[in-house]
């Protein structure tokens, strides 16, 4: 089980990897129990910059929830509910992870696969990419928390659209409704979200961890500074990267930001 999701580091970069190919990275209920885990591991590693999720090779992201455990642990309201909270909790672990997150599609992202592209920052796609939210297909109601944020992507018509189809559409279609942020050829995806991602982590990690607690603010309905969200824009203007910006700017060069 261990190895169905694991880790990998490069410089700043942690990459959360999917293995369970022969099933398309379909998650199973300990899986979601282990994505928790290793989530809260990445989020007090001070190493890291920015986490990118994805499935160990070309076959899939990962086609959502195992459905063949389902009538074993996900039958009937009570096991339903204790299924629906160990996931929820889990994605909503990565959904709230403090630094970026990309998530790198390659082929499917079906279900609770979705979910879990849609709980990162960014999603990289493939024109091959397959992309749907199916629980109309099987009766199930889909949560609202996801459901939520998928409509925060691409609003009510389109939400309704993908839930009330089961329909699964391409990476270029999500990318025209707000749903795929970039779209490659497979053979330079990984590439190009490298690339992006020193971007990101070529910047501070002081102002971007701040940043997206101030935008994550503003999407849970807050209009105004918290007093949390004030401390926290005022605390940067003290820490080391603050003054190493300064210092870069006035000696006419790129900072370098510990």
């Amino acid at each position: 089980m261990s190895q169905q999701l694991y880790v990998q580091k490069s410089g700043a970069i942690a990459t959360l990897i999917i293995n369970r190919p022969e099933k398309k990275n379909s998650f199973t209920l300990q899986m979601f129990r282990k994505l928790f885990q290793l989530v809260n591991e990445l989020k007090e590693d001070k190493t890291i910059k920015l986490l990118i999720v994805r499935g160990v090779d070309g076959t899939a992201f990962s086609a959502g929830a195992d459905i063949s455990e389902f009538l074993e642990v996900r039958f009937a309201p009570k096991k339903a509910k204790q299924y629906n909270d160990v996931a929820l909790e889990a994605i909503e672990a990565l959904y709230r992870f403090p630094k970026p997150t990309i998530a790198l599609i390659q082929t499917l992202a079906i279900g609770g696969g979705l979910e879990l592209a849609n709980a990162c920052d960014f999603r990289f796609a493939t024109p091959e990419s397959k992309l749907g939210i199916t629980a109309a297909n099987i009766g199930i109601v889909y949560n609202l928390t996801s459901t939520k944020r998928l409509f925060n992507l691409i609003g009510p018509a389109k939400t309704k659209e993908l839930l009330y189809t089961a329909s699964l559409i391409t990476a270029e279609e999500g990318n025209k409704i707000g749903l795929i942020d970039f779209v490659y050829p497979a053979e330079k995806i990984e590439e190009k979200c490298v690339e992006f991602a020193k971007r990101i982590t070529a910047k501070s990690s002081v102002a971007n961890a701040g940043i997206k607690q101030v935008i994550q603010a503003i999407i849970d309905g807050e209009n105004e500074e918290s007093a949390a969200i004030s401390e926290l824009i005022l605390d940067s203007f003290q820490s080391e990267d603050y003054k190493e910006g300064i210092q870069a700017f006035l000696e006419k060069r790129k900072p370098n930001f510990p």
